[in-house]
């Protein structure tokens, strides 16, 4: 399928027109519920693991914590996914991994969000165990099996091939792929 990151870009780059045109199409109320994106992605049979993901990726993108998501969440979404800085992603990341909201991260979390992950991407080239054990034992230098905010952003700026991994593990263009190509695209 080659490389999605210039058709992405091209994308992002259109008029704002045109993303509003689009985003009315697949939600004319203006508002994306949860059962509407997993319908949007096509999400049937999911692992209860994937399931929770999914829930998850939606309630961090619920900025307002209002239940939907909006036009300006939704742009503000693809926008970080595809162009933000490291600092942001590795942010939401450790937002999605917080599954429990204590501001911090344990193994059991992060293993459970990677299969998730996964389970919805079908890339399944890295062991989820592995890049956990990876992670802890580079990142939690002081073995307390957890890692803080602080910890996390600053471990994995300080381990380029973390930073890589996570970044491979966390590529969620096909699903941006879905979402912006519509449904229509969920028939490839």
């Amino acid at each position: 399928m080659g490389n999605h990151g210039s058709t992405l870009d091209d994308i992002l780059a259109e008029d704002m027109h045109h993303w509003y045109n689009k985003f009315m199409k697949e939600s004319p109320s203006g508002l994306i519920t949860l059962f509407e994106l997993k319908a949007i992605l096509n999400l049937k049979g999911m692992n209860e693991d994937a399931n929770r993901y999914v829930e998850q990726v939606f309630f961090t993108f619920d900025m307002d914590g209002d239940g939907y998501i909006n036009f300006v969440e939704y742009i503000a979404a693809i926008s970080l996914m595809l162009k933000g800085e490291i600092n942001q992603k590795l942010k939401w990341y450790f937002k999605l991994f917080d599954q429990d909201g204590n501001g911090k991260i344990d193994k059991e979390e992060l293993e459970t969000i990677f299969t998730a992950i996964q389970d919805i991407t079908r890339n399944k080239d890295i062991d989820p165990e592995e890049i956990v054990s990876l992670i802890f034992e580079r990142i939690d230098v002081k073995g307390e099996g957890e890692l803080t905010l602080e910890e996390f952003i600053e471990g994995a700026k300080d381990h380029e091939d973390i930073t890589d991994m996570l970044k491979t593990l966390m590529d969620l263009t096909p699903v941006l792929l879905i979402i912006i190509e519509g449904r229509t695209g969920n028939n490839q």
